[in-house]
């Protein structure tokens, strides 16, 4: 990716308020008190149970106003977990009409935007002052998987906590020292007694269809395949399928794995942080 890119597939939402940032410390899993203006960082917003809701890109904007970028499928859903008790403290919640892309951060001194957000090698702009290029968002789901940053649809939102989706290994994006959030009791209870027992790999494959959100893989056994984890995203860029599947861990030689349907066999891609 050499040019601004459009982001379509996300959506903007700004948090603003005399008490916004006290507000957010207890609904997000991040430490809000160690997240300076100009920074950002990958974060979730739970339910009581500990479920990921949605996967949020939080930026500090400025002081007391911070802004969430979060998938568009997932962002009315998002957007109204945030408000449910807004009411209680003096903070705002509003979804934004801002244009998203992307380009490589070297770049960015080219172009002026309102906002930029330093991923390292790429940056994301918010209302960019020139034209983005169209059409080619999968390339940016594509480099982002490769991050290992986990995709989370609207169809899987309130199904796993967030060490599934490997959030403990990720910038900021769990705080276990911060105070109560909503969900914390189950993420420290599986963070401190072990009781999480998945994680979020990445594979690819040499063609074959794009699985659905949700849908099964197969691994191989010693008396045949039997069908295992959760299908979180996929992106077919060029002849090469890129997935991300929730699975329970293994110890010692990686198992074979396999698309259901195509038996289409599944090449695991090292993910860019340990777990």
């Amino acid at each position: 990716m050499n040019e601004l890119i459009a982001l379509p597939q996300y959506r903007l939402l700004e948090i603003c308020g005399p008490e916004a940032q006290t507000y957010l410390q207890g609904q997000l899993t991040c430490d809000l008190n160690q997240l300076p203006v100009g920074s950002s960082t990958l974060c979730a917003h739970c339910d009581p149970k500990g479920k990921v809701g949605a996967l949020l890109r939080l930026y500090h904007a400025r002081e007391q106003c911070f802004y969430a970028l979060v998938r568009a499928d997932s962002a009315p859903h998002a957007l109204a977990q945030l408000k449910k008790y807004a009411i209680f403290s003096k903070v705002e919640i509003r979804p934004l009409e801002t244009e998203i892309a992307a380009a490589p951060t070297a770049k960015c001194t080219e172009i002026n935007a309102e906002f930029y957000i330093n991923l390292g090698a790429y940056s994301l702009l918010l209302n960019p002052q020139q034209a983005a290029a169209q059409n080619r968002s999968d390339e940016w789901d594509c480099w982002e998987i490769q991050q290992g940053y986990p995709l989370l649809s609207a169809e899987l939102q309130n199904q796993f906590i967030p060490q599934a989706l490997n959030l403990q290994a990720l910038e900021q994006a769990i705080s276990f020292r911060k105070g109560c959030y909503i969900g914390q009791e189950t993420v420290a209870r599986a963070q401190f007694r072990g009781a999480n027992k998945r994680a979020m790999f990445t594979f690819t494959s040499s063609g074959g269809q794009c699985p659905s959100p949700g849908s099964e893989l197969e691994i191989a056994l010693e008396n045949g395949w039997r069908k295992t984890g959760s299908v979180l995203s996929a992106i077919c860029q060029g002849d090469t399928l890129w997935l991300q599947a929730v699975l329970n861990r293994w110890e010692g030689e990686t198992p074979q794995f396999r698309l259901p349907e195509q038996q289409t066999a599944l090449e695991l891609y090292p993910l860019p942080y340990d777990l």
